[in-house]
């Protein structure tokens, strides 16, 4: 049996293709950058059809370097969750541009449905809060505004999916699936439901019939046609890029936390089998589902962190690479005073405010580039501090903080996040965990490893742990400007 694992990893701003060994070894990785398209302020897009070519191509160059299709054992997909794609099933085409995660057109439509005092019932139910972050509300406005979603949904040609779903169609050729993991993030499914709700579809106005079929995130899945690797693959993992991320960190035990910090930021604690109930705004979704049996966990959402360092560069010119940051950050002893909020896309948990706009405060004629990076990247612990505290009232306090993603690998910052937690935060030596859990997924799905316990024995590498040496004096003035920051945002 062939040991090779193939990951498509389809990011916000990127997507990639990588080849895992069975020990873990990253063998090879292609990547393309993926258009951002804003038509209007708060409104986030994505082209489909590049999402698949871009997709596509980057897993040719990996089968090709793998030795062809007959070298790869199965197929693990991770992807941007809550970011819906419309397509009609007779021609496979999309029929509207993708509607992204960030995206905040819905919120008219999430402040009527709380204003009808629905919101507590769903949160109830589906483990989420009434924001445009979700899924749902994104297929409403389809409907209401396209006249291709309306017409094929009036012809019984539509489907809905995220992104995972659509990358399953084309490769498949027309299985029409999604796993339980994404499933989770679209306010349609009930936490201790097997499939889609039809109550919830009628809340939001969303055909059922539109929608696919939530299948386990390991098993065989589907199959990629032959046409477009050289030979027929399985696909047999599947999980939304966070829950992904959780397990590629190993945290399969009650209690176990990690945190990404890649576009947004995001906090995963595994609270096992029993479904998340949170009184300070946190979220409940599903970790992972084997066998019909689910894996939950509570989880704090930031809009804006890695993509805050791409607008200094991409915007502002304050720096030319991400790397850079770091070297910024250590050539100064303090931000003088500088806090940035960055809710550029409003903020998330636990605040949950789609109007808050981002902040920077305390400038001064000593402000230049350094003290503005070094904000940027306080920010960071700032939003993870606000989430500890939330998590600990919920009843699941964290003792050690599991961190990846790309800007985990600034050791400032990794080193800022451990001061103002308070807690020791361990990060791997192979950071890009997302992508990792998506091979481990397949290969227990393909039956290369018994269970994850196994899988991430036997992939996951190295670790480096950093401690808390801040003054307590230091913490509590950073965290008291930030208060007072937030309050202007």
């Amino acid at each position: 049996m062939p040991e090779l694992i193939l990951v498509l990893d389809a990011g916000t701003t990127s997507t990639r293709a990588m080849l895992f060994a069975a020990d873990g070894t990253l063998r090879h990785v292609a990547q393309r950058e993926l258009g951002q398209h804003y038509p209007q302020p708060g409104w986030v897009e994505h082209d489909a059809s590049e999402i698949w070519d871009s997709t596509l191509a980057c897993a040719r160059e990996v089968a090709e370097v793998a030795g062809g299709a007959s070298a790869i054992a199965a197929i693990g997909i991770t992807n941007q969750r809550e970011t819906v794609v419309a397509w009609d099933s007779q021609t496979g085409a999309p029929l509207h541009r993708a509607i992204v995660w960030q995206d905040r057109r819905t919120e008219p439509f999430c402040a009527e449905l709380r204003a009808a005092g629905h919101e507590a019932e769903v949160q109830v139910r589906t483990g989420l809060l009434l924001d445009p972050y979700f899924s749902a509300t994104k297929m409403r406005w389809l409907l209401d505004n396209s006249e291709q979603v309306r017409g094929a949904a009036e012809r019984g040609t539509l489907r809905f999916g995220t992104v995972e779903s659509w990358l399953v169609f084309k490769l498949s050729g027309g299985a029409h699936l999604t796993d339980a993991s994404n499933a989770s993030r679209t306010l349609l499914l009930a936490l201790d439901g097997a499939q889609f709700d039809a109550g919830l579809c009628d809340l939001f106005g969303v055909p059922k019939s539109a929608l696919p079929q939530v299948v386990d995130c390991e098993g065989q899945l589907a199959t990629a046609q032959a046409k477009w690797l050289g030979g027929e693959i399985p696909v047999c993992g599947l999980a939304g890029d966070q829950q992904s991320a959780t397990i590629g960190q190993g945290c399969l035990s009650p209690g176990e936390t990690k945190a990404t910090y890649g576009t947004g930021a995001f906090v995963l604690t595994n609270m096992g089998g029993a479904i998340p109930r949170s009184a300070n705004r946190m979220l409940g979704t599903v970790l992972c589902q084997q066998s019909g049996q689910r894996t939950y966990a509570l989880e704090g959402s930031v809009f804006v962190a890695g993509s805050l360092i791409q607008w200094l560069r991409d915007s502002l010119g304050f720096v030319t690479s991400a790397a850079e940051t770091e070297a910024l950050a250590r050539s100064i002893p303090d931000s003088g005073g500088v806090t940035i909020v960055p809710a550029l896309s409003g903020l998330g948990a636990p605040h949950w405010r789609a109007d808050a706009r981002g902040v920077i405060t305390g400038l001064s004629f000593a402000s230049g580039k350094a003290q503005i990076v070094r904000a940027a990247l306080e920010a960071m612990a700032h939003q993870t501090h606000d989430l500890a505290r939330a998590f600990a009232a919920d009843g699941a306090p964290w003792g050690l903080l599991k961190v990846d993603g790309g800007m985990s690998a600034n050791d400032w910052m990794a080193q800022d996040l451990s001061d103002m937690l308070g807690l020791e935060v361990e990060r791997p030596e192979f950071v890009e965990t997302t992508a990792l859990g998506a091979a481990m997924l397949a290969g227990v799905g393909c039956g290369l490893f018994a269970d994850l316990l196994v899988a991430a024995n036997a992939m996951r590498g190295n670790v480096r742990r950093f401690s808390p040496a801040m003054e307590d004096d230091v913490r509590r003035e950073r965290l008291a400007r930030w208060r007072k920051a937030l309050d202007a945002a």
